[in-house]
């Protein structure tokens, strides 16, 4: 079976690049994209997949956003593949042309719908009515081509709930591909990690201010975002309100990655209501407890109490669990290294095959 995935963007590699890449290299698919550096997906751990771009998008948001919607909306490869996957936000433009097809949905925009009213409305009066300006016609958009979609196949039950709420669409929950074989323990080190680009749905400003009260301790962060993301004004002023015991790495190879699990104490996560979130298990494969907020996908891969803790959203009890979980980590090792088998790559791929009637 010849098969195309199409995704938004290569500028980092985080959980849907990783989502994509994984199953492009096990199906010997090719990769439509727009914007693709080779460079970043070879640190990132990936061998180079046969990529295919539409050219690449305008780096000012949201033109970036719209160009890279257009060209999936217009692009034709009709004929040519058996089968067409979607990953991303605006990849699943390109429905209405291809069949049959799956989108791999690691959720709704989420500044058009559950996030609206946190992100838009904190804009201030003039942008506020400029992104309302796009954001309506485009959430129309996104809902017409989203009915084109043959199946949908999502990364958790989190984010199944939001598929049903605003396309009114079931969904098949498959969670994403941990290659868990290639994570290892090596100790407990000085430092906590923490995983995630630098987007203010992250929360990565909570994570700071943790670590200004945790004096003695110290956190270490990755991950960047791309050029012409909403993210750049909020990651600027996050990297100059940087407490003195974090340390900020930006993107990392995957060799580094690895490496920083292996030694951390643990992984602190905090975003909001996150769609599934990989990190958990990669450090659980690792054999490393997770502190994560308790909500969203974090509830689906964290055992509260037995692969790390899941706390309320706030400095204080953040501060409390850090401190719990940090006095004694090797506590939780083995029940994090049972939970990482869970969601396998092996796993990932079977079912994934299954959905798309795979011949």
């Amino acid at each position: 079976m010849k098969v195309a995935v199409f995704h938004d963007y290569f500028g980092s590699v985080g959980g849907g690049e990783k989502v994509v890449l994984t199953l492009a290299s096990h199906l010997g698919a090719d990769v439509i994209t727009t914007d693709v550096d080779e460079k970043t997906i070879v640190k990132a751990g990936y061998k180079w997949t046969n990529f295919i771009s539409l050219g690449d998008t305008i780096k000012v948001p949201p033109f970036k956003q719209i160009s890279a919607s257009l060209k999936f909306a217009l692009c034709d490869f009709a004929g040519k593949y058996d089968f067409f996957v979607f990953s991303g936000n605006w990849a699943h433009y390109a429905a209405g042309k291809h069949h049959p097809n799956l989108w791999y949905c690691h959720t709704p925009v989420r500044i058009f719908y559950d996030l609206y009213e946190r992100n838009v409305r904190a804009m201030g009066f003039p942008k506020m009515q400029l992104a309302e300006a796009w954001i309506a016609p485009q959430r129309l958009v996104d809902q017409h081509y989203a009915s084109k979609v043959g199946k949908i196949v999502t990364n958790s039950k989190n984010t199944q709930k939001r598929i049903k709420k605003y396309y009114g669409r079931d969904s098949v929950v498959i969670h994403p591909p941990i290659d868990t074989e290639k994570y290892a323990f090596r100790k407990y080190g000085d430092f906590w990690l923490s995983v995630n680009r630098l987007y203010p749905e992250k929360r990565v400003e909570l994570q700071f201010d943790v670590f200004r009260r945790l004096t003695g301790e110290k956190l270490v962060v990755v991950g960047g975002y791309n050029k012409g993301d909403h993210s750049e004004p909020y990651a600027r002023k996050l990297l100059e309100n940087k407490p003195d015991n974090v340390e900020v790495l930006g993107m990392v190879s995957d060799e580094e990655l690895k490496d920083l699990y292996s030694r951390c104490k643990g992984l602190l996560c905090t975003a909001v209501d996150e769609d599934f979130g990989m990190t958990p298990v990669e450090a659980m494969a690792s054999g490393k407890p997770v502190v994560a907020v308790d909500e969203g996908g974090f509830r689906e891969s964290v055992i509260d109490g037995s692969t790390g803790r899941l706390v309320k959203a706030d400095v204080k009890s953040l501060v409390s669990v850090v401190k719990e979980v940090g006095s004694n980590p090797q506590l939780f090792k083995q029940a994090c290294l049972a939970r990482a088998a869970d969601f396998d790559t092996k796993l990932f791929i079977a079912k994934m095959k299954a959905e798309m009637n795979w011949v």
